[in-house]
């Protein structure tokens, strides 16, 4: 791999891992406001929503100028969250702003690339990417539990940083020198030397162009059934990052702190599923890996029955593992579509506002059922079924497409 490649992982790995510190941190900021517990998941809602608002912008703002730039630039926005957390401002408002900085961040770090390496390299630097994302995430999770542990708060307080009175405002203060190391390597950035097309002024332009790559890739046989595993693979993966904290806290009586730590088991999980997804699927029977997400579902399940902290970390390494092993192949199978129907940076932009919208959708209901005052194992059971179910679906209807081609194969032979 070039050098370049490895400034670009190193940029996208401190913006992420900032990114999931600030979450553990702000969900402790709530609860130390005595904020109504469905206000937590309401902070992804706030985070995710400017990639649904915006996507169809975001794509075309990332193709408007080098890359490098346009990653600096989103990660100045992200800083701006993070100066705004830091003066007290209300943790959901702050959240959503630094959402605003990831929504443009996207389709710049994966575009970059495509332009940057040659074809034969994108299967393998997408699996750095991921792998590097995955382990943002548990890092990321891992170090924002860490940070409000009382004996972390205390040894943080006793450095006297000039304007920090709380343990709060240390933290999102170390968490904010993480994006500043991030834009550091956004400026080391080499130029790939791309032209860049001017963007375009016309907003209704832009989004008939969006609404178009939108019905592109849904409307085709393979792009459709990949885009649909991919959906709800992010909905319910931003779902289950709450479901997990409360049931740890729940059933295991553990502290927010510990219970951050369980997240990260499960994104262990998802990066070994990832690895072996890479090792033994091709491209060509990605889609026999849609029974895993229906295993995935049932096995999501059992969590209700698990009181003991040595099964919970088994459970959840399995739960991953499923997760990782069948959503890498579909991903993979819907780039390859996207980039043939449409060019990357539209298709990424494409597959953002799905993921995106599921999010927004499985974590605005599940705020709904907490408000309504739901226990865990319920939440737990319905959120299983709903998994198993909704990919027993597109399994139904990956078959039915399949039968369709066969058919029209049939007809074209007996035409002949």
């Amino acid at each position: 791999m070039p050098f370049g490649f490895y400034i670009i992982m190193a940029a996208q790995f401190f913006s992420a891992l900032a990114d999931n510190a600030l979450l553990i941190v702000a969900i402790a900021l709530l609860r130390d406001m005595a904020a109504p517990s469905e206000y937590e998941p309401l902070l992804k809602l706030f985070f995710v929503i400017s990639y649904v608002a915006l996507a169809a912008f975001v794509g075309a703002f990332a193709d408007s100028m080098p890359k490098w730039r346009v990653m600096l630039i989103s990660n100045t926005i992200k800083i701006g969250g993070c100066l705004m957390l830091f003066s007290g401002l209300h943790p959901l408002l702050a959240y959503a702003v630094i959402g605003l900085g990831a929504a443009a961040y996207s389709p710049a770090k994966y575009g970059i690339l495509t332009e940057y390496l040659p074809h034969r390299l994108l299967v393998v630097a997408n699996g750095w990417i991921e792998g590097l994302t995955v382990g943002a995430i548990i890092l990321g999770t891992v170090m924002g539990g860490v940070m409000i542990r009382g004996d972390v708060a205390q040894a943080l307080m006793a450095l006297n940083i000039p304007f920090v009175d709380t343990p709060f405002e240390a933290g999102v203060l170390v968490i904010g020198s993480l994006y500043l190391i991030a834009a550091a390597f956004n400026m080391r950035i080499p130029d790939t030397g791309v032209d860049h097309k001017p963007l375009k002024n016309n907003p209704i332009y832009l989004i008939h162009d969006f609404n178009h790559c939108l019905r592109l890739l849904w409307r085709d046989k393979l792009g459709q059934i990949s885009l649909s595993v991919t959906t709800l693979f992010w909905g319910a993966g931003a779902t289950l990052q709450f479901i997990v904290i409360k049931w740890a806290e729940q059933h295991l009586s553990m502290t927010l702190s510990e219970a951050s730590m369980m997240q990260g088991v499960v994104a262990l999980g998802v990066a070994a599923g990832s690895i072996l997804a890479a090792r033994y699927v091709t491209l060509r029977n990605s889609v026999r890996v849609i029974p895993l997400g229906i295993a995935m579902g049932l096995v999501v399940i059992s969590m209700i029955f698990v009181n003991n902290k040595s099964v919970a970390i088994a459970l959840l390494v399995l739960v991953g593992g499923l997760a990782g092993f069948f959503v890498v192949p579909m991903n993979a199978l819907l780039q390859h579509r996207g980039h043939i129907l449409m060019g990357a940076g539209h298709s990424i932009a494409v597959q953002n506002f799905n993921e995106n919208l599921s999010i927004l959708v499985m974590i605005g209901a599940y705020a709904l059922l907490m408000w309504l005052g739901l226990s865990i194992d319920t939440l737990i059971v319905l959120f299983g079924l709903f998994v198993a179910g909704t990919m027993l679906l597109v399994k139904r209807r990956h078959e039915a497409n399949q039968r369709e081609n066969d058919n029209t194969v049939l007809l074209d032979d007996h035409s002949h």
